[in-house]
């Protein structure tokens, strides 16, 4: 973390939402946890799994209670990053403010949809210096564009 800042690399975090689980307590665990800087994304909430034990209404109220709180404590507007389908069928309409980073592994296409700020197309990067296998993103805007996204 210390040393891609060093480095000149943009650097964020995201969190991994657990529906069945407390939004606020989520919320409070990456606040307590991340320490975010100028030059950092913003705050990256992950939600790819559906709830097993509540309505898809409680998930999305318990997404807006996340987003929310952390939006306060940092001051900005987190992204939300998921899979295209879950976008399309939970995310889109109710979440039409945040800025979308869409993971679709499953087609090239040679523009990003609109609503798509980000599009991770693969897992499985080969990057020399790293031994394992990486994601790959494409950002939909301009290197301005996307300074301008990133904390200050």
């Amino acid at each position: 973390w210390k040393q891609a800042k060093k480095q000149g690399f943009i650097r964020g975090a995201y969190h991994y939402y657990r529906p069945d689980e407390n939004s606020l307590e989520q919320a409070q665990k990456f606040i307590h946890t991340v320490r975010l800087s100028k030059g950092d994304l913003p705050p990256v909430l992950d939600i790819e799994k559906l709830p097993e034990n509540q309505s898809l209404d409680r998930l999305k109220l318990g997404l807006k209670r996340w987003l929310t709180a952390v939006e306060k404590q940092y001051g900005v507007k987190p992204i939300i990053y998921s899979a295209d389908k879950y976008h399309q069928d939970f995310l889109r309409k109710e979440f039409h403010e945040y800025t979308f980073w869409i993971a679709n592994y499953n087609f090239w296409i040679e523009e990003i949809k609109d609503d798509w700020q980000f599009w991770q197309f693969t897992e499985k990067a080969v990057i020399d210096g790293i031994p394992e296998k990486v994601d790959v993103n494409i950002y939909n805007g301009s290197p301005k564009m996307l300074e301008y996204s990133l904390m200050n």
